[in-house]
């Protein structure tokens, strides 16, 4: 399987799933210290279903333990415990070569980002980018008590780096549209900042395209699964993708305002 997937569809909305994968490359797996269950424990598992309402998506299968698109380059690999939430994922340290042959899919995954990028700057003028994450929220244990709600909303919209005086509108248009969606018969907790700002990707996007590309970095609480032992309510699951689905018409809209 190839490193990352990317569907082409027509408008100025493109969505990834960047920390949806869970392969590594042989020489990697050799080398992996952590067992599957803890890797996934981490990773973000089923992000690509979400991504997959946009008409063009980008939905990355290697696992963050072999690279992680969502850090700068030159932290993109996690070289000590330090890096990876104390986790000690090398049973040897990893040699220049391992290393080099995991950036290269770090730079082949940018690199055709902005490719497509360029192609939505080009037909439509703006565009806007939803980075689709998730976030654990039982971190004690499968029994553990859950994270405290008031810090850990059901959907955190980063927007760090974004130029909010220029992106404004369609921020909020987006947060009120999705907390509106109501997929469980209840508004979303959908709040801006409050777990996350964003990361490598949103800079990226706002470095890259400074005038043009505004990138929303979505995180998904784990409600939707047991982030433990990895089994997913696919209900929940498909009405968050309903919820995402419902804000493109308004992100559209906004976008070419």
């Amino acid at each position: 399987m190839s490193a990352f997937s990317l569907v082409n569809g027509d408008g100025p909305i493109v969505a990834t799933a960047i920390h949806d994968g869970h392969q590594l490359r042989s020489e990697c797996g050799s080398l992996c210290a952590l067992d599957k269950p803890t890797r996934l424990r981490e990773e973000d598992p089923h992000t690509g279903r979400i991504a997959a309402v946009a008409p063009t998506h980008l939905i990355v299968h290697q696992s963050r333990f072999e690279v992680d698109l969502n850090r700068p380059r030159d932290k993109a690999i996690y070289r000590c415990a330090d890096d990876a939430w104390g986790l000690d994922v090398w049973s040897t340290p990893l040699t220049d070569d391992v290393v080099n042959r995991s950036l290269a899919v770090y730079d082949g995954f940018y690199a055709e980002l902005e490719r497509v990028l360029r192609e939505r700057e080009r037909q439509h003028g703006h565009f806007v980018v939803l980075d689709i994450h998730s976030y654990n929220h039982r971190r004690d244990g499968a029994d553990g008590a859950v994270a405290d709600p008031e810090s850990n909303p059901e959907i955190n919209v980063g927007t760090g780096s974004l130029d909010r005086e220029r992106w404004g509108a369609l921020v909020d248009r987006f947060n009120r549209e999705l907390a509106a969606a109501a997929p469980l018969g209840k508004p979303l907790d959908v709040r801006e900042n409050v777990k996350f700002q964003g990361g490598e990707l949103s800079k990226w996007v706002h470095r890259t395209f400074p005038k043009t590309g505004c990138c929303l970095a979505v995180e998904l609480k784990k409600t939707f699964m047991n982030e433990w032992t990895g089994k997913v309510d696919d209900a929940h699951l498909a009405g968050l993708a309903r919820a995402i689905a419902s804000t493109l018409p308004g992100l559209v809209e906004s976008v070419r305002a």
